[in-house]
């Protein structure tokens, strides 16, 4: 069956960015000209996707609306002749269709997850995470699905992290199958160095069978009283059910202010009409060289 839908989780507070997000959604803060949540939105649509379920919560009113249609602004950019801008407004909800449904507890990821199971339905379906904002030639969410049809099993995306992160991911670790495919044995949720069995992290991408419906449903609530999709993805594991697909690209965690702020200084230098100008920004920013001390002259 093939994987025509997404879920993407965006019922978060973003207490991180506060007081910005006391009025505006999080994944509304831009990088560079466009708000974090395009990126994500434009790599489903790049492979294939053809309608994203958005799991919300109240106050993310500004994030629906930017995926709808606007008529008075589109006539008055007709209007001004401005037509490049018109083609930027309308390309982002024009590309896929856009559903929501409101995650009305916050009770983890994995609720949320849940959350979506009525419009979802019996089909495969692959899950995007707007913090986790993934630079690269190929969607990966594409690159993904492709193995999830090959294999008809749950891919999750994953990269090598320094040993001394390990505590900041969910930690995979099997069998490699090829250079990018390994058989997951182990999920581990955020082990300490000594204790992890490997240094590959999961991050915010992953292909997924309707089956992992009913894993969440009989998956117990842990710590915070919140159900996690780390949990139903280890019982797919202990099944033999899952494919970690270490991707080509640069990620980047737009989840706190000096990750967003990576993101936009990562797009300014690999944006032809922004390169130049930005790296002359930067000289700005440059320390002077700190000066050497020299030794006294032996007397």
């Amino acid at each position: 069956m093939r994987v025509r839908t997404a879920v993407i989780p965006v019922a978060g507070l973003g207490t991180r960015f506060l007081p910005a997000t006391k009025s505006v959604p999080k994944e509304m803060l831009p990088v560079l000209d466009r708000p974090c949540v395009d990126y994500i939105v434009r790599e489903a649509a790049d492979a294939g996707i053809e309608r994203i379920i958005f799991v919300t919560a109240r106050g993310k009113d500004a994030m629906v609306d930017y995926f709808d249609s606007s008529p008075a602004l589109e006539a008055h950019l007709k209007e001004h002749e401005k037509f490049d801008l018109l083609e930027k407004v309308v390309e982002a909800g024009r590309r896929v269709d856009v559903i929501t449904i409101r995650q009305r507890k916050a009770l983890g990821l994995g609720h949320a997850i849940l959350t979506a199971k009525p419009i979802v339905g019996d089909e495969p379906f692959a899950i995007l995470l707007g913090d986790d904002i993934v630079f690269a030639e190929k969607p990966v969410i594409g690159e993904m699905i492709k193995v999830f049809e090959k294999q008809q099993e749950a891919v999750v995306a994953i990269m090598e992290v320094p040993n001394e992160h390990t505590q900041r991911y969910g930690i995979c670790a099997g069998k490699w199958e090829n250079k990018q495919e390994m058989r997951v044995k182990q999920m581990v949720e955020k082990p300490h160095p000594k204790v992890a069995p490997s240094n590959f992290g999961i991050v915010g991408r992953y292909v997924v069978p309707a089956e992992i419906f009913a894993l969440l449903e009989d998956t117990p609530p842990g710590k915070g009283g919140e159900i996690q999709l780390t949990d139903a993805l280890h019982m797919l594991a202990r099944m033999n059910k899952v494919v970690g697909f270490k991707f080509e690209g640069k990620r980047v965690d737009t989840g706190n202010a000096l990750g967003l702020l990576h993101a936009s200084m990562y797009q300014a230098f690999h944006r032809p009409d922004m390169r130049d100008a930005f790296l002359e920004l930067l000289k700005e920013f440059q320390l002077p060289p700190t000066p050497v001390k020299q030794k006294s002259a032996d007397k």
